[in-house]
């Protein structure tokens, strides 16, 4: 920002708020700076633009936080609507400040305007929580135009009084006028879900069916989570698999250029900046391509204009081998029916794509990948495919020890080969099986180590092993 101040110049991506508008994804972010003066705000609003997902220019910041007595000392998530040719950049403004919270909500919903996506001005106009629900926790407005209801609409993340998650639904036929009308609930937590705030929401129409997107950050299933309806207004189903991806993969919105919707989270960082450091809020974009069964379930993919970066072919370099190994070509069958089997390949660096078909022959075992491993018997991180346990699952391991980290249900049948894309870049590792799901990770000890296949209690087969790099 032309400054020297760190709380400037350095950061991490916090939840993303993506619009697409004349040939260009604006993704707006919460910034979260490596380091906040006291007494100074903090997520302010800054955005990155692209119009291809592989290449990003940094646009600065778009939003400034506000001071110690206003409602947005710190900013939390919103949207962007088009009206007219205005843009407006609905927010959260967020206060916990002792002197302030005595007389004021802790939180609500502001906005700010723009001719141009680049230069904005606030607004005074302040909407909080209506009676029966909970202003302590009354965030992330997501405004869109309901062409089915020929209206605007405003989702909010919030609890009622009796401090039950909701996403409360607000509408407007016109958002200049300042008049959202409060609806009731969009959709209210479960009484099996039991969620303490379903944070993020964002609804779209995809083909005949709508969607509901929230993130939930407490139960045992932390991540993004998503419900299918034939109308705007549900009911809202849960699917089988209501996630894409794990929890590593947080306040995941969506966005499309008219053509295909894409999904937006960011990957937490640790801190410190190894294997073994806390799990941290925000870290680095990530985005998938959505993908729409017969049945309205989404599932995820590489973005097409990502996999079609990685157009050079790396040969592959077999190292150590582990256990019952067969190779032919770039296909090998892994046996570890008796004991774990493991072959490994030379050390991984840069912007990398592996790809695979993986079978696994039955489904008390897993199979899959396992990187930082050099010397795996003693520290490694794997990646595996469970169909035993319906999901992928990413491990840490250290000795005898193997710690879940994170992993996303998904329908996985032994027998069946499935397609296997692995992107990674920096300290991100992203598996993708099938189109059905990914799994996100933060792997630090990645880079510069080797990498291989594995296959623990069964005997699986990887066919078509490949390894790309950019051109």
């Amino acid at each position: 920002m032309g400054t020297t101040s760190p709380y400037n110049t350095t950061g991490w991506v916090g939840d993303l708020m993506p619009f697409y508008d004349n040939g260009k994804f604006h993704l707006f972010f919460l910034h979260d700076a490596q380091t906040k003066p006291a007494g100074q705000g903090f997520h302010d609003i800054h955005k990155f633009e692209t119009s291809n997902l592989t290449d990003f220019s940094y646009a600065g910041r778009m939003i400034p936080y506000g001071t110690t007595n206003e409602p947005d000392f710190a900013i939390g998530t919103g949207s962007t609507v088009k009206v007219g040719d205005t843009y407006y950049m609905y927010y959260t403004g967020h206060n916990g400040n002792a002197s302030y919270v005595q007389s004021h909500p802790r939180e609500s919903v502001m906005y700010a305007t723009s001719k141009d996506l680049k230069t904005w001005t606030k607004s005074s106009y302040i909407l909080t929580a209506p009676e029966g629900y909970y202003n302590f926790d009354f965030r992330d407005p997501q405004v869109f135009f309901n062409s089915e209801k020929n209206e605007y609409w405003m989702l909010m993340s919030t609890q009622t009084s009796a401090r039950k998650a909701v996403v409360l639904l607000f509408t407007t036929t016109d958002p200049s006028a300042n008049n959202w009308s409060p609806r009731g609930p969009l959709y209210t937590t479960t009484a099996e879900d039991n969620y303490l705030m379903m944070e993020c929401a964002d609804v779209f129409k995809m083909g005949n069916f709508w969607y509901l997107f929230f993130s939930e950050d407490w139960s045992g299933m932390k991540g993004t989570h998503y419900r299918l309806a034939t109308s705007s207004e549900g009911p809202w189903t849960k699917p089988a698999n209501d996630m894409l991806d794990g929890q590593y993969f947080y306040a995941a919105k969506t966005a499309s250029d008219g053509n295909k919707r894409y999904l937006f989270g960011w990957t937490a960082r640790r801190n410190p900046e190894n294997d073994s450091g806390n799990k941290e809020w925000a870290g680095n974009i990530v985005s998938h391509e959505l993908t729409q069964a017969s049945d309205g379930t989404l599932g995820v993919k590489v973005p097409d204009v990502v996999a079609g970066i990685f157009k050079k072919d790396v040969s592959l370099q077999a190292s150590k081998t582990t256990g019952a190994v067969s190779a032919n070509g770039n296909s090998f069958v892994v046996n570890g029916s008796l004991s774990a089997a493991s072959q490994n390949f030379a050390a991984i660096t840069g912007t990398k794509k592996i790809s695979a078909k993986v079978k696994i022959d039955i489904g008390s075992g897993s199979a899959g990948f396992v990187f930082n491993a050099d010397n795996a018997s003693q520290s490694s991180y794997k990646i595996v495919l469970e169909p035993g346990n319906n999901r992928i699952a990413a491990y840490q391991v250290s000795g005898t020890n193997s710690q879940l980290i994170t992993r996303v249900p998904v329908t996985l049948q032994a027998g069946t080969a499935y397609s296997v894309d692995i992107v990674i870049d920096g300290s991100i590792c992203v598996l993708y099986v099938d189109g059905k799901a990914a799994l996100s990770n933060r792997v630090y000890s990645l880079s510069g180590k080797s990498w291989g296949i594995t296959s623990d209690g069964t005997q699986a087969t990887f066919s078509d092993v490949r390894l790309f790099g950019l051109e």
